[in-house]
């Protein structure tokens, strides 16, 4: 266990930390490619679709300009060639990320999709969220999408114990600027809020920023080598305490 840590808000990864890193590259990723074409062929038109395909030519450099106002076809093509290129390097593109959000809506809501968490997850929200704190996700995965998984989780819904969601929308994770934006968000002291990852430079980032800071060493995930902050490989390791005042 590690020493009492004082808090009121604990901001989350998903992948590696709440989640395995299995499931949303063997499952997730898998479900959404397979079913790119036939999503964009039958939401073409439609205004959140758009809206969405706007967003995914802005991260094309200009290749794809205008193509969300050209009609299927070879434009679709182009935009298919594009999202599997992203999704081959596992690009964190916000674009690609709001349309996976879209596809994986449809599996969760009909139950092809069920969310992967840790056992010790659950209790250990259901413990901060009772003990006072404050409990956030920042994810690069589109908040429509972190909102969808953790109200189909294996556990159940588990949505109601979360207070805010942060995507790339925020700042990429990897920058101290971002998490600036998310404590000013939240109205917490950076100070105040816990971090936890399985990523040393998203926890690098977030200690830049002032904030404190977990590394998740679950089974599956990366090996670290030498790294400043503490490291667990479950929640239930956490001692949390809420900062009074």
């Amino acid at each position: 266990m590690t020493d009492d840590i004082h808090v009121r808000c604990v901001l989350m990864d998903v992948e590696g930390t709440t989640s395995s890193i299995a499931f949303v590259h063997e499952v997730m990723f898998p479900y959404a490619r397979v079913r790119l074409d036939g999503f964009l062929t039958e939401h073409w038109y439609e205004s959140d679709f758009q809206k969405c395909l706007a967003q995914v030519a802005v991260g094309a450099e200009g290749t794809l300009d205008g193509v969300s106002q050209q009609p299927p076809g070879e434009a679709l093509l182009r935009v298919v060639a594009h999202l599997n290129s992203l999704m081959d390097r596992d690009a964190k593109d916000t674009g690609l990320k709001l349309l996976q959000g879209m596809i994986w809506e449809a599996g969760f809501r009909s139950g092809e999709l069920v969310a992967h968490v840790y056992a010790d997850v659950p209790p250990a929200l259901r413990a901060w969220r009772a003990a006072g704190l404050d409990l956030r996700i920042y994810s690069s995965g589109s908040v429509q999408a972190q909102k969808l998984f953790f109200g189909h989780t294996e556990a159940g819904n588990l949505l109601p114990l979360l207070s805010g969601h942060y995507d790339t929308t925020s700042g990429p994770k990897r920058e101290a600027g971002s998490y600036r934006a998310i404590a000013a968000d939240t109205g917490f002291r950076p100070v105040d809020v816990l971090f936890l990852s399985d990523i040393p430079a998203e926890l690098d980032a977030a200690a830049a920023a002032g904030f404190q800071t977990c590394l998740l060493n679950r089974p599956g995930n990366a090996e670290i080598g030498v790294t400043s902050h503490p490291g667990i490989v479950s929640f239930d390791q956490l001692e949390l305490h809420r900062t009074a005042g």
